[in-house]
Order: C-alpha cells, then structure tokens, then sequence
C-alpha cells in the first residue's frame, strides 16, 4: 500500500461525506486505502458510513484499547476501514488509531472539513517521492472564498497562543509576534522549509513516524502538530509547505470563544505543551 488517508471524525457528518466524495472525485493514481476513525458521534456518521459501503463489508472485529473493548473495527472493500469508538478519544489519538490500523508508505492526515477538488493528493504523494529527505508536508490551503489561508507557521513563543486568543493581541510586542508566527512576510507561492504545518491536512513519511513515535497523546485536540513537527526537526528531518498542491479547509476558529469548551482546552493543551516541551517538567517518552 503507497498511500494511508486518515480521517478522524467527531460529529461532522455532513462534511465527513463531503471529504470522502471529493477522494472519490479525484482518486489518487497509487494503491490507497482509507481509514476513518470517529469519536463516538452520535450524529449518524457511523451509520452513513456502513451504508455508503454496507454491499462490501468484508470482516469486523473489537477495538481493543488499554485492554478494554470500546468499539469496532469493521474492513470494507475496496481498501476501506471504519474505527467506530465508543468514546471521544481526542484528535491525536484518534488520528493515532487511524495510522496503528494503516498500512501505506505514506500516512495523509485530513480533518472532515478539508474538500478535495483536483489531483492535489498526488502531487502530495509525487512530492514526497522526490524528496526522501522530508519528514512531512503540507498543501497550501485555501479558505471557502479561494483566498490562501495561513496554514505553515513558525514555532510559538510562550505568549503566542495567549495572543491570538485574547486581548493582548492590540499590544505592539503582541502585532509583531504574531506577524512573525504566522509567517506574514512569506507569500505563500512557493514550497520552502517551514517550522510546523496545521494538522488540518498533511502527508507524513511512515518511516519518519516508526523513528520519532506517533502524535502525542498527552494532547487532547491541539499542538500536537507543533509537537510532532518539531520532533521531526530535532531528528534532522525537514517539515515542508508545499504550494504545488491547492486543497479547500473550512475552517472555524472555534477557540476563540472565551466561553467555549474548546477555548479551554486549547488553553489546556498549550500549558501541556509548554511543561512538557518547553520547561521539559514532563518527560517525552521515545515513542507513543
């Protein structure tokens, strides 16, 4: 198998079948298969799904994690998994069960509101290809409009997060360190060596995850991108923007919202983070 697409779903379905219809548009030309793992929706996405490929389902089995059965995973043909959790095991791992039960050369991550609509994937794929050397990489992404989003960044300081989530952002110190994390002097028209990609879609090196381990499970939702990207660097090597490949994110910052629940755990992440990479408090293991 070349290529692994991972889609990790939580209460998305319409934009989970939207993903997966634009694969199917623009299929990429190597062997792939498709591995979707949700988080226990209860929005009918499981069931879309079985019925989407009900005439194929070729086998079932018990998802077993930390010794405990909490779902199934159930194989399609042709090269199509569902990992149907009964708890929200969070974006990371999630995204991990999806990669454990994947087989390809490749592991292409893709959130459910990321839309495909040319032959993007295999320029992902051919660029990896050529490049051995590169850990990971990401398309260039745009917004619904057709507008660039900001989607390769440099790694945050102590304050960033903070800055972009409250006030402080009007501060002068707050303008520069936010014009210069989210790389606004770069114009987003070449492929060049980037410090991290945003985890909405990005294509990683099997072989570069078995060196440095899976996305860090000690993170719930965010920063895990950050982590792993920065992991791939220490070990020399290099984390990619690729602007040969154009995909669609509709994405919703929802941690803006101060009095959201996803406000807090980015909170929550980002201090995780800090003691754990930054004031080493916590201990990285050497793989997941």
């Amino acid at each position: 198998m070349e290529l692994s697409i991972i889609i990790n779903n939580y209460k998305t379905r319409g934009l989970l079948k939207q993903c997966l219809k634009g694969i199917y548009a623009f299929p990429p030309a190597m062997p792939f298969e498709i591995v979707i793992v949700d988080n226990n929706s209860q929005d009918g996405s499981v069931e879309m799904i079985r019925e989407m490929f009900a005439s194929t389902n070729i086998n079932k089995k018990d998802l077993i994690v930390d010794q405990k059965i909490i779902g199934t995973i159930e194989e399609f043909s042709p090269n199509v998994k569902l990992i149907a959790s009964s708890k929200n095991l969070g974006h990371h791992k999630g995204n991990n069960l999806g990669i454990k039960n994947s087989s390809g050369k490749y592991v292409l991550i893709m959130n459910t509101d990321v839309a495909v609509f040319d032959n993007s994937l295999n320029e992902l794929y051919y660029f990896m290809e050529k490049n051995p050397q590169i850990a990971l990489a990401g398309p260039r992404l745009h917004n619904a409009d057709g507008s660039i989003q900001k989607s390769c960044m440099r790694f945050p300081k102590i304050m960033t997060p903070f800055y972009r989530r409250i006030f402080l952002f009007i501060l002068p110190s707050a303008k520069k360190d936010l014009a210069r994390y989210l790389m606004e002097d770069f114009d987003h028209r070449s492929s060049i060596p980037v410090d991290w990609i945003l985890g909405a879609c990005q294509i990683v090196r099997r072989s570069a995850i078995e060196r440095v381990g899976l996305l860090d499970e000690f993170l719930f939702l965010y920063f895990g991108d950050v982590a792993w990207c920065q992991q791939f660097w220490q070990q020399g090597m290099p984390v990619y923007y690729f602007a040969g490949a154009d995909i669609i994110h509709y994405h919703r910052r929802e941690s803006n919202d101060f009095f959201s629940k996803t406000f807090w755990i980015h909170i929550s992440d980002w201090i995780k983070y800090l003691l754990k990479y930054h004031f080493h408090v916590i201990p990285q293991k050497e793989k997941n």
